[in-house]
């Protein structure tokens, strides 16, 4: 047994793969450098507001909210992200011997899995969780529009960056798997077009008429309010942002941006490692069967790729950033298998020597980070 594992290592790497995430699940609940508890805390007690629809909902069931409420709402989007990609990736791949590289490169990616478990808390794995939703769900009708129009909804009233963080993924999946295989009509593009201006309005709303009106020491004293500790004052300091203007982001972002500059080689040092993936990504693109469905996907990938510089420029969180990128890019890998294809695309090659090192790597490193890496 243990000779055919070593001949076939990418079960292996699960394992290993496995035994990371419960070392970066234990680090993050024993010496967790940052908790993201006040979004739990803010509601539309003085009306709307952006990035409170989450506390909005915890207020629903809870006066007082306690710390532990934060793992235990992360850890469970975080399993069901988990079922949900293992349910896509079976339908779309299958769990055969030949696709066990690519589920190591995927799903042991520091950017995925991994780093979700590092930025427990944060908002980010919402939208991974709807879009997998998205692509497991049929797109035979105009209805398949409108529930990808509710998702990016629900996502900008979470947080209103999801605009530029998986609204465009959400986006493009609609367009590869409802409008290039239905039939269009002016119904169809009309649905399609309200549903743009719908969601483009909400985040204007949010950016700009979102924040709180009242002075900052009573937002304080609300949120303290609902604490179930309220003596942990630490939790609060990141309420300004509730009040920071969107100039003010920049401002920050491009100051820290000299010295935060300096992962950018380690980030590309870490897509590069997950080059056996790319190269199949792009042999599937290759071998659509439609011109026009390969242009569309390459067309997808610049413009979800553009939102994320947007980000990038704007917000300076660079670890998340990069990570939830490639997240999107392995989501749009599974929307573009599932276009027509002309021919049988080989899958990652199991027994090369330089993609075992490569999976091997892969599956090493715990996480990418949160604003620098690692």
């Amino acid at each position: 047994m243990n000779l055919r594992v070593w001949q076939n290592p990418w079960r292996l790497m699960l394992a290993v793969n496995a035994a990371v995430l419960v070392g970066v699940f234990l680090h993050k609940i024993a010496l967790p450098p940052f908790v993201p508890y006040i979004h739990l805390l803010v509601d539309y007690h003085y009306g709307f507001t952006k990035r409170a629809l989450i506390g909005a909902i915890v207020s629903l069931f809870t006066d007082k909210v306690p710390v532990w409420l934060v793992f235990a709402l992360a850890g469970a989007i975080w399993l069901v992200t988990l079922a949900l990609f293992v349910k896509l990736f079976q339908r779309t791949f299958g769990f055969d011997d030949a696709h066990w590289p690519l589920f190591v490169f995927i799903a042991g990616s520091p950017f995925f899995l991994k780093n979700f478990m590092h930025t427990l808390g944060h908002f980010d794995i919402y939208g991974c969780a709807l879009t997998i939703v998205l692509l497991l769900i049929p797109a035979r009708s105009v209805l398949y529009v409108l529930i990808a129009a509710l998702f990016s909804i629900l996502l900008i009233l979470v947080h209103h960056i999801f605009v530029l963080m998986y609204v465009p993924t959400i986006a493009a999946i609609v367009v590869l798997r409802f409008y290039l295989m239905q039939r269009v009509t002016p119904r169809n593009i009309a649905v399609g077009l309200m549903a743009l201006a719908a969601v483009g309005i909400l985040f204007l709303v949010a950016q700009f008429a979102g924040t709180v009106e009242v002075p900052y020491d009573e937002f304080m004293r609300h949120l303290q309010s609902r604490m179930a500790d309220p003596s942990r004052t630490d939790l609060l300091q990141f309420g300004y942002i509730w009040y920071q203007p969107l100039s003010k982001e920049f401002a920050d972002t491009w100051a820290r941006m000299p010295s935060n500059i300096l992962g950018v080689p380690v980030f590309a040092l870490l897509i590069w490692l997950h080059a056996p993936l790319w190269r199949y990504f792009t042999r599937l693109i290759g071998a659509l069967a439609n011109e026009l469905h390969r242009r569309t996907v390459f067309a997808a990938l610049i413009m979800i790729s553009a939102g994320y510089f947007v980000m990038f420029v704007t917000v300076f969180d660079y670890s998340r950033w990069i990570s939830n990128w490639a997240v999107c890019m392995f989501l749009m890998l599974h929307a573009t298998k599932m276009l027509p294809a002309s021919k049988d695309v080989p899958p990652i090659p199991s027994d090369d020597r330089k993609t075992t090192i490569f999976g091997w790597i892969v599956t090493l490193i715990p996480r990418v980070g949160i604003v620098r890496p690692f």
